[in-house]
Protein backbone atom coordinates (compact mmCIF):
# COMPACT_ATOMS: atom_id res chain seq x y z
CA UNK A 1 0.00 0.00 0.00
CA UNK A 2 1.52 3.32 -1.04
CA UNK A 3 -0.47 5.50 1.37
CA UNK A 4 -3.12 5.28 4.05
CA UNK A 5 -5.93 6.82 2.03
CA UNK A 6 -7.77 3.51 1.63
CA UNK A 7 -7.76 2.97 5.39
CA UNK A 8 -9.10 6.44 6.05
CA UNK A 9 -11.76 5.98 3.39
CA UNK A 10 -12.87 2.77 5.09
CA UNK A 11 -13.23 4.53 8.44
CA UNK A 12 -10.04 3.11 9.96
CA UNK A 13 -7.41 4.72 12.16
CA UNK A 14 -3.70 4.39 11.38
CA UNK A 15 -1.53 3.46 14.37
CA UNK A 16 1.88 2.78 12.80
CA UNK A 17 3.45 3.07 9.35
CA UNK A 18 6.18 0.48 8.68
CA UNK A 19 7.89 2.11 5.67
CA UNK A 20 10.58 -0.52 4.99
CA UNK A 21 7.92 -3.24 4.93
CA UNK A 22 5.41 -1.07 3.03
CA UNK A 23 2.89 -1.97 5.70
CA UNK A 24 0.49 -0.13 7.98
CA UNK A 25 -0.92 -1.09 11.40
CA UNK A 26 -4.42 0.25 11.87
CA UNK A 27 -7.69 -0.17 13.74
CA UNK A 28 -10.47 -1.11 11.31
CA UNK A 29 -14.21 -1.53 11.65
CA UNK A 30 -15.25 -5.10 10.89
CA UNK A 31 -17.23 -4.11 7.80
CA UNK A 32 -14.13 -2.53 6.22
CA UNK A 33 -12.10 -5.75 6.12
CA UNK A 34 -13.68 -7.27 3.02
CA UNK A 35 -13.38 -4.03 1.07
CA UNK A 36 -9.67 -3.71 1.85
CA UNK A 37 -9.05 -7.36 1.02
CA UNK A 38 -10.49 -6.67 -2.46
CA UNK A 39 -8.60 -3.39 -2.94
CA UNK A 40 -6.00 -3.79 -5.75
CA UNK A 41 -3.59 -1.54 -3.83
CA UNK A 42 -3.62 -3.90 -0.83
CA UNK A 43 -1.47 -7.03 -1.06
CA UNK A 44 -2.89 -8.69 2.07
CA UNK A 45 -4.67 -8.00 5.37
CA UNK A 46 -3.75 -9.86 8.57
CA UNK A 47 -4.27 -9.57 12.32
CA UNK A 48 -1.64 -7.54 14.16
CA UNK A 49 -0.61 -10.53 16.26
CA UNK A 50 -0.22 -10.23 20.01
CA UNK A 51 3.19 -11.00 21.48
CA UNK A 52 3.81 -11.87 25.13
CA UNK A 53 6.96 -11.37 27.20
CA UNK A 54 8.71 -14.70 27.66
CA UNK A 55 10.47 -13.70 30.84
CA UNK A 56 9.91 -13.49 34.55
CA UNK A 57 7.42 -10.94 35.76
CA UNK A 58 6.48 -9.55 39.14
CA UNK A 59 2.79 -9.86 40.08
CA UNK A 60 1.32 -6.54 41.16
CA UNK A 61 0.85 -7.70 44.74
CA UNK A 62 4.56 -8.20 45.44
CA UNK A 63 5.62 -4.53 45.24
CA UNK A 64 2.25 -3.53 46.68
CA UNK A 65 3.19 -5.19 49.98
CA UNK A 66 6.81 -3.90 49.71
CA UNK A 67 8.27 -7.40 49.33
CA UNK A 68 10.47 -6.24 46.44
CA UNK A 69 12.23 -3.65 48.61
CA UNK A 70 16.04 -3.61 48.48
CA UNK A 71 16.15 -4.05 52.25
CA UNK A 72 15.31 -7.72 51.71
CA UNK A 73 18.12 -8.42 49.21
CA UNK A 74 20.30 -9.78 52.00
CA UNK A 75 21.80 -13.21 52.46
CA UNK A 76 19.69 -14.23 55.44
CA UNK A 77 16.32 -13.01 54.13
CA UNK A 78 13.73 -15.79 54.61
CA UNK A 79 16.23 -18.09 56.33
CA UNK A 80 15.24 -19.48 59.72
CA UNK A 81 11.52 -19.20 59.06
CA UNK A 82 9.02 -21.82 57.90
CA UNK A 83 5.59 -21.42 56.33
CA UNK A 84 3.31 -24.42 56.71
CA UNK A 85 0.74 -24.35 53.90
CA UNK A 86 -2.42 -26.30 54.73
CA UNK A 87 -4.12 -26.72 51.37
CA UNK A 88 -4.38 -28.99 48.32
CA UNK A 89 -0.71 -29.89 47.94
CA UNK A 90 2.34 -28.53 46.15
CA UNK A 91 3.34 -29.21 42.55
CA UNK A 92 7.03 -29.76 43.19
CA UNK A 93 7.73 -30.43 39.51
CA UNK A 94 6.73 -26.86 38.61
CA UNK A 95 9.56 -24.81 37.13
CA UNK A 96 8.94 -21.91 39.51
CA UNK A 97 8.52 -23.77 42.81
CA UNK A 98 11.50 -24.81 44.92
CA UNK A 99 12.23 -28.50 45.42
CA UNK A 100 14.66 -28.01 48.29
CA UNK A 101 13.77 -26.91 51.82
CA UNK A 102 10.32 -28.45 51.27
CA UNK A 103 8.73 -31.21 53.34
CA UNK A 104 5.18 -32.45 53.52
CA UNK A 105 2.61 -34.93 54.74
CA UNK A 106 -0.03 -36.88 52.84
CA UNK A 107 -3.14 -36.66 54.99
CA UNK A 108 -5.36 -39.70 54.78
CA UNK A 109 -6.96 -40.18 51.38
CA UNK A 110 -5.61 -37.03 49.77
CA UNK A 111 -2.84 -38.39 47.56
CA UNK A 112 0.75 -37.18 47.38
CA UNK A 113 1.57 -33.91 49.10
CA UNK A 114 4.05 -32.97 46.33
CA UNK A 115 1.29 -33.11 43.68
CA UNK A 116 -1.69 -30.80 43.36
CA UNK A 117 -4.86 -31.90 41.58
CA UNK A 118 -6.80 -28.62 41.79
CA UNK A 119 -4.03 -26.01 41.74
CA UNK A 120 -5.16 -24.02 44.79
CA UNK A 121 -2.27 -24.93 47.07
CA UNK A 122 0.34 -24.40 44.37
CA UNK A 123 -1.10 -20.96 43.59
CA UNK A 124 -0.82 -20.06 47.28
CA UNK A 125 2.74 -21.42 47.40
CA UNK A 126 3.80 -19.33 44.41
CA UNK A 127 2.70 -16.11 46.07
CA UNK A 128 4.64 -17.07 49.18
CA UNK A 129 7.82 -18.34 47.54
CA UNK A 130 7.96 -18.50 43.71
CA UNK A 131 11.62 -18.46 42.72
CA UNK A 132 13.64 -15.62 41.22
CA UNK A 133 14.82 -17.79 38.30
CA UNK A 134 14.16 -15.85 35.06
CA UNK A 135 10.83 -17.59 34.32
CA UNK A 136 7.26 -17.16 35.45
CA UNK A 137 6.67 -14.98 38.49
CA UNK A 138 8.31 -14.18 41.82
CA UNK A 139 6.90 -14.62 45.29
CA UNK A 140 7.32 -12.67 48.51
CA UNK A 141 10.23 -14.96 49.49
CA UNK A 142 12.03 -15.59 46.21
CA UNK A 143 15.53 -16.82 47.06
CA UNK A 144 14.69 -20.44 47.92
CA UNK A 145 15.82 -20.16 51.55
CA UNK A 146 12.37 -20.12 53.12
CA UNK A 147 11.44 -23.52 54.48
CA UNK A 148 8.05 -24.83 53.41
CA UNK A 149 6.03 -27.62 54.95
CA UNK A 150 2.99 -28.81 53.03
CA UNK A 151 -0.07 -30.34 54.68
CA UNK A 152 -2.33 -31.68 51.93
CA UNK A 153 -5.91 -31.76 53.23
CA UNK A 154 -7.84 -31.24 49.96
CA UNK A 155 -7.88 -33.36 46.84
CA UNK A 156 -9.73 -33.82 43.56
CA UNK A 157 -10.29 -31.42 40.67
CA UNK A 158 -12.45 -29.11 42.83
CA UNK A 159 -10.34 -29.40 46.02
CA UNK A 160 -13.35 -30.79 47.90
CA UNK A 161 -13.47 -30.20 51.65
CA UNK A 162 -12.01 -31.41 54.93
CA UNK A 163 -13.10 -31.66 58.59
CA UNK A 164 -11.92 -29.39 61.40
CA UNK A 165 -10.33 -32.46 62.97
CA UNK A 166 -8.21 -32.83 59.82
CA UNK A 167 -7.19 -29.18 60.14
CA UNK A 168 -6.16 -29.65 63.78
CA UNK A 169 -4.14 -32.73 62.82
CA UNK A 170 -2.41 -30.70 60.10
CA UNK A 171 -1.67 -27.91 62.59
CA UNK A 172 -0.08 -30.43 64.96
CA UNK A 173 2.08 -31.75 62.12
CA UNK A 174 3.12 -28.22 61.16
CA UNK A 175 4.42 -27.65 64.67
CA UNK A 176 6.25 -30.97 64.71
CA UNK A 177 7.92 -30.16 61.37
CA UNK A 178 9.02 -26.65 62.32
CA UNK A 179 11.77 -27.57 64.76
CA UNK A 180 13.61 -24.38 65.74
CA UNK A 181 12.28 -22.39 62.77
CA UNK A 182 9.89 -19.52 63.30
CA UNK A 183 6.56 -20.99 62.18
CA UNK A 184 3.86 -19.25 60.16
CA UNK A 185 0.79 -21.35 59.34
CA UNK A 186 -0.98 -20.24 56.14
CA UNK A 187 -4.59 -21.30 55.62
CA UNK A 188 -6.49 -20.18 52.52
CA UNK A 189 -9.54 -22.06 53.74
CA UNK A 190 -12.42 -21.78 56.15
CA UNK A 191 -15.98 -22.58 57.07
CA UNK A 192 -18.92 -20.99 58.86
CA UNK A 193 -19.02 -23.20 61.97
CA UNK A 194 -16.70 -22.71 64.92
CA UNK A 195 -15.14 -25.60 66.84
CA UNK A 196 -14.04 -25.53 70.47
CA UNK A 197 -11.38 -28.16 69.77
CA UNK A 198 -10.06 -26.18 66.82
CA UNK A 199 -10.10 -22.90 68.75
CA UNK A 200 -8.19 -24.48 71.64
CA UNK A 201 -5.63 -25.97 69.26
CA UNK A 202 -4.88 -22.64 67.59
CA UNK A 203 -4.72 -20.82 70.93
CA UNK A 204 -2.29 -23.43 72.26
CA UNK A 205 -0.18 -23.08 69.12
CA UNK A 206 -0.17 -19.29 69.49
CA UNK A 207 0.89 -19.59 73.12
CA UNK A 208 3.74 -21.82 71.92
CA UNK A 209 4.98 -19.15 69.49
CA UNK A 210 3.17 -20.01 66.22
CA UNK A 211 1.67 -17.26 64.02
CA UNK A 212 -1.45 -18.54 62.22
CA UNK A 213 -2.99 -16.64 59.30
CA UNK A 214 -6.27 -17.46 57.52
CA UNK A 215 -8.61 -16.19 54.81
CA UNK A 216 -11.53 -14.05 55.99
CA UNK A 217 -13.89 -15.62 53.41
CA UNK A 218 -15.39 -14.81 50.00
CA UNK A 219 -19.14 -14.47 50.61
CA UNK A 220 -19.10 -10.67 50.57
CA UNK A 221 -21.14 -10.46 53.77
CA UNK A 222 -20.51 -10.11 57.51
CA UNK A 223 -20.47 -13.80 58.41
CA UNK A 224 -17.42 -15.01 60.33
CA UNK A 225 -15.30 -17.75 58.79
CA UNK A 226 -13.20 -20.12 60.87
CA UNK A 227 -10.32 -20.50 61.68
CA UNK A 228 -9.97 -16.80 60.72
CA UNK A 229 -12.51 -15.89 63.42
CA UNK A 230 -10.43 -17.18 66.33
CA UNK A 231 -8.55 -14.58 68.40
CA UNK A 232 -5.26 -16.46 67.93
CA UNK A 233 -5.51 -16.31 64.10
CA UNK A 234 -5.01 -13.28 61.84
CA UNK A 235 -8.02 -12.83 59.52
CA UNK A 236 -7.10 -11.52 56.04
CA UNK A 237 -9.32 -9.47 53.70
CA UNK A 238 -8.68 -8.96 49.97
CA UNK A 239 -8.08 -5.70 48.08
CA UNK A 240 -7.68 -4.91 44.39
CA UNK A 241 -4.84 -3.03 42.69
CA UNK A 242 -6.36 0.33 43.70
CA UNK A 243 -6.30 -0.68 47.36
CA UNK A 244 -10.09 -1.00 47.49
CA UNK A 245 -11.61 -3.89 49.40
CA UNK A 246 -12.93 -6.58 47.04
CA UNK A 247 -16.70 -6.94 46.80
CA UNK A 248 -16.43 -10.65 47.66
CA UNK A 249 -14.28 -10.12 50.77
CA UNK A 250 -15.90 -10.76 54.16
CA UNK A 251 -16.47 -7.64 56.24
CA UNK A 252 -16.65 -8.26 59.97
CA UNK A 253 -15.00 -7.44 63.28
CA UNK A 254 -12.61 -10.38 62.93
CA UNK A 255 -10.83 -8.89 59.88
CA UNK A 256 -7.37 -7.88 61.10
CA UNK A 257 -5.35 -7.06 57.98
CA UNK A 258 -5.73 -6.85 54.19
CA UNK A 259 -3.62 -7.82 51.17
CA UNK A 260 -3.82 -8.15 47.36
CA UNK A 261 -6.48 -10.68 46.39
CA UNK A 262 -7.84 -9.67 42.97
CA UNK A 263 -6.23 -10.78 39.72
CA UNK A 264 -3.29 -12.38 41.52
CA UNK A 265 -1.05 -14.24 39.05
CA UNK A 266 0.76 -17.23 40.50
CA UNK A 267 1.82 -20.82 39.80
CA UNK A 268 -0.54 -23.66 38.92
CA UNK A 269 0.18 -27.29 38.03
CA UNK A 270 -1.76 -27.05 34.78
CA UNK A 271 -0.77 -26.19 31.28
CA UNK A 272 -1.66 -22.61 30.46
CA UNK A 273 -5.20 -22.30 29.14
CA UNK A 274 -5.22 -21.11 25.52
CA UNK A 275 -7.43 -20.19 22.59
CA UNK A 276 -5.68 -20.85 19.28
CA UNK A 277 -7.27 -19.42 16.14
CA UNK A 278 -6.17 -17.74 12.92
CA UNK A 279 -2.52 -18.53 13.53
CA UNK A 280 -2.50 -16.89 16.97
CA UNK A 281 -2.52 -18.41 20.44
CA UNK A 282 -4.03 -16.37 23.27
CA UNK A 283 -3.25 -17.20 26.90
CA UNK A 284 -6.28 -17.20 29.17
CA UNK A 285 -7.36 -18.39 32.62
CA UNK A 286 -9.63 -21.34 33.29
CA UNK A 287 -12.96 -20.28 34.73
CA UNK A 288 -13.36 -22.10 38.02
CA UNK A 289 -15.86 -24.94 37.75
CA UNK A 290 -15.46 -25.37 33.97
CA UNK A 291 -14.51 -28.72 32.49
CA UNK A 292 -10.80 -29.16 31.90
CA UNK A 293 -10.56 -30.51 28.40
CA UNK A 294 -9.87 -29.51 24.80
CA UNK A 295 -12.55 -28.39 22.33
CA UNK A 296 -12.20 -27.80 18.58
CA UNK A 297 -14.69 -26.01 16.35
CA UNK A 298 -15.21 -22.97 14.19
CA UNK A 299 -14.99 -19.76 16.24
CA UNK A 300 -18.22 -17.80 16.39
CA UNK A 301 -18.85 -14.39 17.94
CA UNK A 302 -21.58 -14.87 20.53
CA UNK A 303 -21.70 -11.25 21.72
CA UNK A 304 -22.81 -11.19 25.35
CA UNK A 305 -23.93 -14.85 25.11
CA UNK A 306 -27.24 -13.87 26.71
CA UNK A 307 -29.12 -16.24 24.37
CA UNK A 308 -28.52 -19.83 23.27
CA UNK A 309 -27.44 -18.91 19.77
CA UNK A 310 -30.59 -19.91 17.83
CA UNK A 311 -28.84 -22.92 16.36
CA UNK A 312 -25.77 -20.98 15.17
CA UNK A 313 -23.49 -22.35 17.88
CA UNK A 314 -23.79 -26.08 17.24
CA UNK A 315 -20.30 -27.60 17.37
CA UNK A 316 -18.71 -24.14 17.65
CA UNK A 317 -16.26 -22.48 20.04
CA UNK A 318 -18.17 -19.39 21.18
CA UNK A 319 -16.45 -16.10 21.97
CA UNK A 320 -18.43 -14.15 24.59
CA UNK A 321 -17.99 -10.65 25.93
CA UNK A 322 -18.11 -10.12 29.69
CA UNK A 323 -21.07 -8.18 31.07
CA UNK A 324 -24.85 -8.07 31.72
CA UNK A 325 -25.18 -11.67 33.00
CA UNK A 326 -22.97 -13.87 35.14
CA UNK A 327 -20.37 -16.30 33.84
CA UNK A 328 -22.39 -19.37 34.80
CA UNK A 329 -25.32 -18.20 32.67
CA UNK A 330 -23.10 -17.41 29.68
CA UNK A 331 -21.44 -20.82 29.79
CA UNK A 332 -24.81 -22.51 30.36
CA UNK A 333 -26.20 -20.72 27.30
CA UNK A 334 -23.27 -21.87 25.17
CA UNK A 335 -23.81 -25.45 26.33
CA UNK A 336 -27.57 -25.21 25.73
CA UNK A 337 -26.83 -23.96 22.22
CA UNK A 338 -24.65 -27.06 21.69
CA UNK A 339 -21.44 -25.04 21.62
CA UNK A 340 -18.33 -27.03 22.50
CA UNK A 341 -16.45 -24.36 24.46
CA UNK A 342 -16.67 -20.76 25.68
CA UNK A 343 -14.02 -18.05 25.76
CA UNK A 344 -15.15 -14.94 27.69
CA UNK A 345 -13.16 -11.77 27.10
CA UNK A 346 -13.13 -8.76 29.39
CA UNK A 347 -15.24 -5.65 28.85
CA UNK A 348 -12.48 -3.41 30.20
CA UNK A 349 -8.75 -3.41 29.58
CA UNK A 350 -6.79 -6.35 30.95
CA UNK A 351 -7.61 -9.89 32.00
CA UNK A 352 -9.67 -11.31 34.84
CA UNK A 353 -10.39 -14.54 36.67
CA UNK A 354 -13.88 -15.92 36.98
CA UNK A 355 -15.93 -18.65 38.61
CA UNK A 356 -19.18 -20.41 37.79
CA UNK A 357 -20.05 -20.17 41.48
CA UNK A 358 -19.82 -22.39 44.54
CA UNK A 359 -20.45 -26.00 43.63
CA UNK A 360 -21.32 -25.17 39.98
CA UNK A 361 -19.64 -27.13 37.19
CA UNK A 362 -19.98 -27.21 33.42
CA UNK A 363 -19.55 -30.00 30.90
CA UNK A 364 -17.67 -27.77 28.46
CA UNK A 365 -14.36 -25.93 28.85
CA UNK A 366 -14.48 -22.19 29.50
CA UNK A 367 -11.68 -19.65 29.87
CA UNK A 368 -11.37 -15.92 30.50
CA UNK A 369 -9.30 -13.63 28.27
CA UNK A 370 -8.18 -10.01 28.25
CA UNK A 371 -10.21 -7.44 26.36
CA UNK A 372 -7.28 -6.83 24.03
CA UNK A 373 -6.99 -10.51 23.09
CA UNK A 374 -10.73 -10.89 22.67
CA UNK A 375 -10.95 -7.98 20.24
CA UNK A 376 -8.19 -9.54 18.14
CA UNK A 377 -9.67 -13.05 18.30
CA UNK A 378 -13.11 -11.87 17.16
CA UNK A 379 -11.57 -10.92 13.83
CA UNK A 380 -10.86 -14.62 13.27
CA UNK A 381 -14.50 -15.64 13.60
CA UNK A 382 -15.20 -18.26 10.99
CA UNK A 383 -11.79 -19.92 11.38
CA UNK A 384 -11.19 -23.19 13.17
CA UNK A 385 -10.32 -22.66 16.84
CA UNK A 386 -8.89 -24.86 19.56
CA UNK A 387 -9.80 -24.04 23.15
CA UNK A 388 -7.49 -25.95 25.49
CA UNK A 389 -7.61 -25.87 29.29
CA UNK A 390 -6.60 -29.50 29.74
CA UNK A 391 -5.70 -30.32 33.31
CA UNK A 392 -2.45 -31.99 32.37
CA UNK A 393 0.69 -31.37 34.38
CA UNK A 394 2.57 -28.31 33.25
CA UNK A 395 4.18 -25.06 34.28
CA UNK A 396 1.03 -23.01 34.41
CA UNK A 397 0.38 -19.46 35.61
CA UNK A 398 -3.11 -18.13 36.22
CA UNK A 399 -4.80 -15.12 37.81
CA UNK A 400 -7.12 -15.98 40.71
CA UNK A 401 -9.34 -13.86 42.95
CA UNK A 402 -10.10 -14.45 46.61
CA UNK A 403 -9.12 -13.93 50.21
CA UNK A 404 -7.30 -17.21 49.55
CA UNK A 405 -4.92 -15.17 47.37
CA UNK A 406 -4.60 -12.35 49.94
CA UNK A 407 -3.68 -14.74 52.76
CA UNK A 408 -0.33 -15.95 51.29
CA UNK A 409 0.77 -12.34 50.81
CA UNK A 410 0.43 -11.83 54.57
CA UNK A 411 1.93 -15.24 55.39
CA UNK A 412 4.89 -14.60 53.11
CA UNK A 413 5.47 -11.14 54.54
CA UNK A 414 5.27 -12.45 58.11
CA UNK A 415 7.90 -15.11 57.38
CA UNK A 416 10.17 -12.66 55.55
CA UNK A 417 10.04 -10.07 58.31
CA UNK A 418 10.39 -12.67 61.08
CA UNK A 419 13.47 -14.18 59.42
CA UNK A 420 15.25 -10.83 59.76
CA UNK A 421 13.97 -10.22 63.28
CA UNK A 422 14.40 -13.70 64.73
CA UNK A 423 14.64 -12.42 68.30
CA UNK A 424 11.03 -11.27 68.20
CA UNK A 425 8.02 -13.29 69.31
CA UNK A 426 5.00 -14.19 67.20
CA UNK A 427 3.01 -11.55 69.10
CA UNK A 428 5.62 -8.89 68.28
CA UNK A 429 5.59 -9.80 64.58
CA UNK A 430 1.80 -9.67 64.55
CA UNK A 431 1.83 -6.32 66.32
CA UNK A 432 4.37 -4.90 63.84
CA UNK A 433 2.31 -6.07 60.85
CA UNK A 434 -0.84 -4.33 62.03
CA UNK A 435 0.85 -1.17 63.32
CA UNK A 436 2.72 -0.63 60.04
CA UNK A 437 -0.18 -1.44 57.70
CA UNK A 438 -1.54 1.24 55.37
CA UNK A 439 -4.69 2.43 57.09
CA UNK A 440 -7.73 2.26 54.79
CA UNK A 441 -11.40 2.87 55.27
CA UNK A 442 -12.39 4.22 58.68
CA UNK A 443 -9.44 5.51 60.69
CA UNK A 444 -8.03 2.72 62.81
CA UNK A 445 -9.39 -0.80 62.65
CA UNK A 446 -12.52 -1.39 60.60
CA UNK A 447 -14.51 -4.35 59.32
CA UNK A 448 -13.35 -4.14 55.68
CA UNK A 449 -9.57 -3.70 55.97
CA UNK A 450 -8.83 -4.47 59.60
CA UNK A 451 -5.86 -2.27 60.47
CA UNK A 452 -4.98 -1.85 56.79
CA UNK A 453 -2.90 -3.30 53.95
CA UNK A 454 0.18 -5.28 55.01
CA UNK A 455 3.60 -3.65 54.35
CA UNK A 456 6.78 -5.70 54.65
CA UNK A 457 9.41 -2.94 54.74
CA UNK A 458 7.41 -0.78 57.15
CA UNK A 459 6.95 -3.72 59.55
CA UNK A 460 10.66 -4.56 59.33
CA UNK A 461 11.62 -0.94 60.02
CA UNK A 462 9.29 -0.79 63.00
CA UNK A 463 10.92 -3.87 64.51
CA UNK A 464 14.37 -2.39 63.98
CA UNK A 465 13.63 0.57 66.23
CA UNK A 466 15.13 -0.16 69.64
CA UNK A 467 12.61 -0.16 72.43
CA UNK A 468 13.17 2.84 74.71
CA UNK A 469 14.68 2.01 78.08
CA UNK A 470 12.15 1.91 80.89
CA UNK A 471 11.62 5.26 82.54
CA UNK A 472 13.40 5.72 85.85
CA UNK A 473 11.31 5.41 88.98
CA UNK A 474 10.36 8.81 90.32
CA UNK A 475 9.58 9.65 93.96
CA UNK A 476 8.04 12.61 95.73
CA UNK A 477 7.79 12.88 99.52
CA UNK A 478 5.27 15.20 101.17
CA UNK A 479 5.13 16.08 104.90
CA UNK A 480 1.64 15.80 106.45
CA UNK A 481 0.10 16.27 109.91
CA UNK A 482 -2.41 13.72 111.15
CA UNK A 483 -3.97 14.37 114.60
CA UNK A 484 -0.93 16.48 115.51
CA UNK A 485 1.62 13.78 114.50
CA UNK A 486 4.22 13.91 111.71
CA UNK A 487 3.81 11.64 108.66
CA UNK A 488 5.25 11.46 105.18
CA UNK A 489 3.33 10.53 102.01
CA UNK A 490 5.54 8.76 99.44
CA UNK A 491 4.29 8.82 95.82
CA UNK A 492 6.18 7.04 93.02
CA UNK A 493 5.73 6.29 89.33
CA UNK A 494 7.27 4.30 86.41
CA UNK A 495 7.80 1.05 88.23
CA UNK A 496 6.49 -2.03 86.43
CA UNK A 497 7.42 -4.48 89.18
CA UNK A 498 4.85 -6.50 91.05
CA UNK A 499 5.82 -4.83 94.34
CA UNK A 500 7.95 -2.07 95.92
CA UNK A 501 10.51 -2.03 98.73
CA UNK A 502 10.53 1.20 100.81
CA UNK A 503 13.79 2.45 102.34
CA UNK A 504 14.20 5.07 105.10
CA UNK A 505 17.66 6.32 106.05
CA UNK A 506 19.26 3.38 104.22
CA UNK A 507 17.19 0.65 105.88
CA UNK A 508 14.40 -1.28 104.23
CA UNK A 509 11.39 -0.44 106.36
CA UNK A 510 8.68 -2.02 104.15
CA UNK A 511 9.42 -5.07 102.00
CA UNK A 512 7.18 -5.70 99.00
CA UNK A 513 4.32 -3.27 99.47
CA UNK A 514 1.83 -3.14 96.65
CA UNK A 515 2.92 -1.17 93.58
CA UNK A 516 0.02 1.25 93.80
CA UNK A 517 2.15 4.41 93.80
CA UNK A 518 1.44 5.51 97.40
CA UNK A 519 2.75 4.73 100.92
CA UNK A 520 2.30 6.73 104.18
CA UNK A 521 5.09 6.50 106.76
CA UNK A 522 4.71 7.55 110.41
CA UNK A 523 4.17 8.76 113.00
CA UNK A 524 7.67 10.26 113.01
CA UNK A 525 9.70 12.11 115.62
CA UNK A 526 11.40 15.43 114.84
CA UNK A 527 14.44 14.82 112.64
CA UNK A 528 15.73 14.28 109.09
CA UNK A 529 14.52 11.40 106.95
CA UNK A 530 15.85 10.21 103.60
CA UNK A 531 13.66 7.93 101.48
CA UNK A 532 13.93 5.88 98.32
CA UNK A 533 11.79 3.14 96.76
CA UNK A 534 13.03 0.16 94.71
CA UNK A 535 11.48 -2.57 92.63
CA UNK A 536 10.88 -5.50 94.93
CA UNK A 537 14.09 -7.45 95.47
CA UNK A 538 16.24 -4.94 93.53
CA UNK A 539 19.01 -2.66 94.80
CA UNK A 540 19.60 -0.97 91.42
CA UNK A 541 16.14 -0.28 89.99
CA UNK A 542 15.39 2.47 92.49
CA UNK A 543 14.24 6.05 92.66
CA UNK A 544 16.58 8.91 93.57
CA UNK A 545 16.72 9.61 97.30
CA UNK A 546 14.48 12.35 98.69
CA UNK A 547 15.17 14.04 102.08
CA UNK A 548 12.67 15.81 104.34
CA UNK A 549 13.10 17.43 107.77
CA UNK A 550 10.65 17.94 110.64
Amino acid sequence: MKDSSAIAAAGGRVELELAPQKAIAAHLPAQALRGLQNNPNVEYVEVDAVRYPLAQSTPWGIPYVQADNAAFAVSNASNGAMVCIIDSGYQMAHEDLQNTNVTGTNDSGTGNWNEDSCGHGSHVAGTIAALNNSVGVVGVNKNGLLKLHIEKVFTGASCGWAYSSTLVTALNRCQAAAGTNKLVVSMSLGGGTSSATENNAFQTAYNAGVLSIAAAGNDGNTRTSYPAGYASVMSVAAVDSTGTVATFSQKNADVEIAAPGVGVVSTTPFKSSTLTVGGDSFIGTTIEGAARTQATGVLVNGGLCDTTGSGAWVGKVVLCQRGTIDFATKVSNVKAGNGVGAAIYNNVSGGFSGTLGTGVTSAIPAISMSQEDGLVAVNSAGSTAVLDNTAGTGNGYEAYDGTSMATPHVSGVAALVWSLNSGKTNAQIRDALVKSAIDKGTTGRDTSYGYGIVQAKAAHDLLQVAAPPPAAITLTVTKVKVSGSNYTDLRWANSTASGIDVYRNGAKIVPNTGNDGLYRDGPLARGTYTYKVCDVGSTTSCSPSVTVKF
